[in-house]
């Protein structure tokens, strides 16, 4: 399908409303798609680019939901949450916007490339502050950062540590008066630090998918059918896990059993598919033990 690009001032009647919050709106988007798609109802989804099973799987839920709801999704593009979040309003046929660091024709990371194409595709598009083949830099990732925050009605915070471009996001949200939604997680995990942060001073906690359909609801006027169903028992040492990743003489003292013992059901586990080693030794639920699969 070709794929229309088009440059946008900020006098044209077709420059979304939603940036004119800002102090200082971009001059001209650079843009490949559908236009009209920056000025829908839209939700900002941001997270970790080193992000655990639970961000990832999690980034995904809230995105899958928001285009089952007719929502259109924004986010970076970037490795880890971003990118999660991306394939799954795809995947759902959702409309999504993608705003990278790099111009829109330019895709960064490469192994974003299924986003930039599929964006156009489905209704949506790729926009950019930057002109036609100019490559990343990092100062152009903070400046995405806010136009990310303008674009959506609501920002949600996946996972994040205290000082990153997620957390620069989340300000950017504040001052212009958007609201926040956070996904908490672990007090013991770094990759949870920003949203349980965000939920102290205010953020809107997103605990279950429950809370996610009904906040949608209230925020946008939509709705999706309830999926129900009850959860599973894992047992104890994914039960464990899912309460926060941990090493296995962590994990061991955490459940009173012998360190040999807990490295053998891991290893059982991790050959399963059930759980996955974080590069810091750590042990997570992998996807589809976070999905119940």
């Amino acid at each position: 399908m070709e794929q229309v690009r088009w440059e946008l001032s900020i006098d044209d009647e077709r420059y979304p409303q939603s940036l004119h919050d800002l102090e200082r709106p971009p001059g001209v988007l650079y843009g490949i798609g559908d236009v009209n798609a920056l000025s829908e109802r839209s939700i900002a989804v941001v997270g970790a680019r080193r992000a655990t099973p639970y961000g990832l799987t999690v980034a995904a839920l809230v995105d899958r939901i928001a285009a089952e709801c007719g929502v259109t999704v924004v986010s970076g593009g970037a490795l880890g949450c971003d990118a999660a979040a991306l394939r799954a309003a795809q995947r759902a046929g959702g409309k999504t916007v993608v705003v990278p660091g790099s111009a829109a024709d330019y895709v960064y990371p490469e192994s974003s490339r299924d986003l930039f194409e599929h964006a156009p595709d489905l209704g949506g598009c790729v926009v950019s502050l930057d002109s036609w083949g100019t490559p990343p830099r990092k100062y152009s990732f903070l400046q995405r950062n806010r136009i990310i925050a303008a674009l959506g009605k609501v920002l949600v915070v996946t996972e994040a540590g205290e000082r990153s471009g997620t957390s620069s996001t989340a300000e950017h949200a504040a001052e212009l008066g958007r609201t926040i939604y956070a996904i908490p997680g672990s007090v013991f995990s770094p990759e949870s630090v920003g949203p349980n942060k965000l939920i102290l001073h205010g953020a809107v906690p997103i605990a279950s998918e429950e809370d996610l359909e009904v906040r949608l609801s209230l925020d946008f006027g939509v709705t999706r059918l309830l999926s129900g169903g009850g959860r599973r028992d894992l047992g104890r040492i994914l039960s464990a896990l899912v309460a926060s990743p941990m090493r296995p003489d962590d994990l061991a003292n955490h459940l009173g059993e012998q360190p040999l013992n807990i490295l053998l059901a891991l290893a059982d586990y991790e050959a399963s598919g059930a759980v996955v080693r974080l590069p810091d030794g750590r042990y997570a639920p992998s996807e589809a033990t976070y999905l119940g699969r």
